[in-house]
């Protein structure tokens, strides 16, 4: 990761296409203005994806949530550059990436201070073809076997000491029979320990469950489950 500094703050990146990135190129307006967004995606708020050069990246910001959303909708109390948001995703992000684990690409980030607060933004390569398991489950299945992989999955992800915050069924990517985990936000690096691995896969658990409650075909059950933990705990066991 190589860092530089911006009027209000810096764009970090790990790419050498991203080098030349002003804070601009973290706005929308800017890819709206130019013809350059190829698609988008709709929850609380918009992640956009957008065409550079000859690559495809998805474009987040950093919105808050829960109750401190009513005061502050996307500014936060700067603690130093590498506390940022964005910054430490970022480096998780390269630091997987590079070790092989299956993750988008980590591009770069900018970080914008005004005051104690700054606001941030990402970029990450956008996995072509991939559908989030909640799209992907609402229309076809998954195979035994491919649970299983998914459980495999997350238990390497555990065995390196990765923490996700939001491990849920919409932070998982299927894809040309690879699944990939997105979205690292507050994530962290630490020793392995069951406890916080198995509040991971109780929060998965959840995640499925709520769905299923919203979209009742969806292709989940209890047996998809036991398979995607036979896998998880085959991993562990042998890690």
């Amino acid at each position: 990761m190589q860092i530089k500094s911006t009027n209000n703050g810096v764009i970090a990146w790990c790419d050498e296409i991203a080098q030349t990135l002003t804070p601009d190129h973290f706005r929308p307006e800017y890819w709206q203005s130019n013809d350059a967004i190829i698609g988008q995606s709709k929850g609380r708020y918009t992640t956009w994806f957008v065409e550079y050069q000859t690559q495809q990246w998805v474009l987040r910001h950093y919105w808050r949530g829960g109750l401190i959303e009513k005061f502050s909708k996307d500014a936060y109390i700067f603690t130093g550059m590498k506390r940022t948001r964005a910054i430490a995703e970022l480096a998780i992000l390269e630091t997987l990436f590079q070790e092989g684990f299956p993750v988008p690409r980590p591009i770069a980030a900018n970080v914008e201070r005004f005051g104690i607060w700054y606001r941030a933004d990402l970029f990450i390569e956008l996995v072509r073809g991939a559908d989030d398991l909640v799209a992907f489950l609402s229309k076809s299945t998954l195979t035994d076997e491919q649970w299983q992989q998914l459980g495999q999955t997350i238990a390497k992800f555990h065995a390196r000491g990765v923490y996700h915050a939001d491990l849920n069924a919409k932070n998982i990517l299927f894809a040309d029979d690879q699944f990939y985990l997105i979205d690292f936000d507050r994530g962290e690096l630490k020793p392995p320990n069951t406890k916080w691995q198995q509040a991971n896969i109780s929060r998965l658990l959840r995640s499925f469950n709520k769905e299923k409650t919203k979209l009742a075909s969806l292709n989940f059950s209890d047996n998809n489950w036991q398979s995607l933990l036979a896998g998880y705990q085959q991993m562990i066991n042998n890690s």
